[in-house]
């Protein structure tokens, strides 16, 4: 009888670690995906308007040069300057992929635990669980 009630308590323990478990990744799931939602409505934004700037202020720099002998090197200087902001900002955002923590970090943290938990258990020595069964 005392097998069977262990049993039952160790299968309770483990059903309710893994519920913890998964309630931590749910919570996790969602705050990706809000932060992701987010970080792209910010990103089309900013590119939509960054956009219309730059091509505004193409066409004034173009309007201004174009009656002088000058109007072919405003256009080199600009594309060499559009150019070298996009390549840095490309730069930029794959140095930032790559060095960013992965998502999900405390559910893969708590897992590890988990799974060091359990390797300690099963690497006790017999005389050493049979004492703690004993209390």
């Amino acid at each position: 009888m005392s097998f069977t009630r262990s049993i039952v308590g160790v299968s309770r323990t483990l059903v309710s670690i893994v519920k913890t478990r998964l309630e931590l990744f749910a919570v996790e799931v969602s705050q990706q995906r809000t932060a992701l939602v987010q970080m792209l409505m910010l990103a089309f934004g900013s590119m939509l308007f960054l956009t219309l700037a730059l091509l505004v202020f193409t066409l004034l720099i173009a309007l201004l040069f174009w009656p002088t002998e000058y109007r072919y090197w405003a256009i080199a200087i600009l594309f060499l300057s559009y150019a070298l902001l996009g390549g840095l900002m490309g730069y930029s955002l794959i140095r930032r992929l790559k060095s960013d923590e992965y998502p999900f970090q405390a559910t893969l943290e708590e897992l590890r635990r988990d799974v060091q938990s359990i390797e300690n258990l099963c690497n006790k020595p017999a005389s050493q669980a049979e004492s703690e069964d004993g209390l």
